[in-house]
């Protein structure tokens, strides 16, 4: 079984890296201006695939084999040009992140559930919380939305 790719995202790409996650990738945004020989060598570091809109990132040496330069697109452009170089599965692991911190997320304790607006959860529907941070997560309006967008994308796939 070929493991999944991993990511790293540069500033700009934000919402790409949410999606990502949405899909159950492991992505990173890159905080605080950090230099692209930073981002680059973390990757290397990390075995993570860099993805980036500058464009300058190609005069690195380092960048070879590392970094995919995207264009200023729309996020469908984006993930059509991210399927063409490698091999995502926008379903099989959906919703298994968190989507503000990457962190993998578990199944929800009592005392979260109690956190969730009552109108939000129906009877055996699963509800996933974020170790880290502690945010919710259930299949709301919010959830079916991603999913519409991760469904489209998979079946743009072919």
């Amino acid at each position: 079984m070929r493991a999944m790719p991993r990511f790293l995202c540069d500033e700009m790409l934000g919402q790409l890296c949410r999606y990502l996650r949405a899909a159950g990738y492991d992505a990173l945004l890159a905080r605080d201006g950090a230099s692209d020989a930073q981002l680059l060598r973390q990757c290397r570091e990390e075995g993570r695939h860099f993805l980036t809109q500058d464009t300058l990132i190609r005069e690195h040496k380092a960048a070879h084999g590392v970094a995919l330069a995207l264009p200023h697109a729309d996020l469908d452009r984006l993930i059509a040009l991210l399927d063409e170089h490698y091999p995502l599965d926008w379903l099989s692991h959906a919703f298994t992140r968190c989507l503000l911190d990457n962190t993998i997320l578990v199944a929800a304790d009592a005392a979260a559930s109690r956190r969730v607006p009552a109108d939000a959860l129906r009877p055996g529907e699963p509800l996933y919380q974020c170790p880290a941070c502690g945010r919710i997560y259930w299949r709301g309006s919010h959830y079916k939305r991603m999913r519409e967008k991760l469904a489209a994308w998979q079946a743009a796939r072919g």
